[in-house]
């Protein structure tokens, strides 16, 4: 277990620099963090939840990123795909939506999206960036909550 772990961390830590460095990611990344995050969900919870969660996660990103569509194409009138939004960005999506309970991943999720956030307007502040390197921001707040998982008196990550 604590492989699959290491390999997650180095994972989503490879995502995170090239994001940022070149704002874009090798496509590789991303399903070995998705076979890395579900192997960690299995492992925890056995294989039925985690393919229930593994759905029911799955469906929601779609219909956030549906949303994020229609928002982007009909109110802003702009492409969505490398305009708007990230190829990158939106396989992160899925991979992250392997890894964890359905109720965890949402409370990760948009925990992840809010740290986004805030790293990326006090960036934005400092003149280093123009655009929101998604993949990389929720790569390190992913790398942040396995090592946290890891302090005395922590709370599993599985257990909802």
């Amino acid at each position: 277990m604590m492989a699959f772990q290491l390999l997650t961390v180095v994972t989503c830590s490879i995502i995170a620099v090239q994001d940022f460095r070149e704002r874009k990611v090798l496509w590789l990344c991303f399903p070995f963090a998705a076979i890395f995050l579900a192997c960690l969900h299995i492992k925890h919870v056995g294989l039925l939840p985690f393919l229930y969660a593994a759905l029911t996660n799955v469906f929601l990103t779609s219909c956030i990123l549906l949303i994020l569509w229609l928002v982007t194409k009909y109110i802003f009138k702009k492409d969505f795909l490398n305009v708007s939004f990230g190829l990158g960005d939106m396989l992160f999506m899925y991979a992250f939506a392997m890894g964890f309970p359905t109720i965890t991943f949402i409370l990760l999720f948009v925990a992840s999206i809010c740290f986004s956030l805030m790293v990326f307007i006090f960036m934005k502040v400092l003149g280093n960036i123009e655009t929101v390197p998604l993949a990389g921001l929720m790569g390190i707040f992913l790398v942040a909550v396995i090592l946290m998982a890891h302090l005395p008196n922590c709370p599993s990550l599985y257990l909802l």
